[in-house]
């Protein structure tokens, strides 16, 4: 048997979960669903805008606030880790 050199093909398969099929697809689903509900929030907000330019301010609002709370989340794990 010829030994293989680390990254070397053929790789061994791994399993890195060990959850069922349909646990899988559940949690995939509901990961889905929340992100829609996120979006349709957001897409909700701007057209309630009354016009183009209140659109985007709104929509560059929207970035801000989310760009803010992933630099807030970064934050807390880096202290964390």
């Amino acid at each position: 048997m010829n030994a293989r050199r680390p990254g070397e093909w053929p790789v061994e398969p791994v399993t890195l979960d060990e959850r069922s099929e349909d646990e899988l697809y559940a949690r995939r689903a509901a990961e889905r669903a929340l992100h829609e509900m996120v979006m349709d929030s957001i897409r909700h907000d701007l057209e309630q805008q009354p016009s183009p330019l209140t659109v985007i301010t709104a929509a560059r609002s929207w970035c801000n606030r989310i760009t803010s709370a992933a630099e807030e989340i970064v934050r807390t794990k880096r202290r964390a880790a």
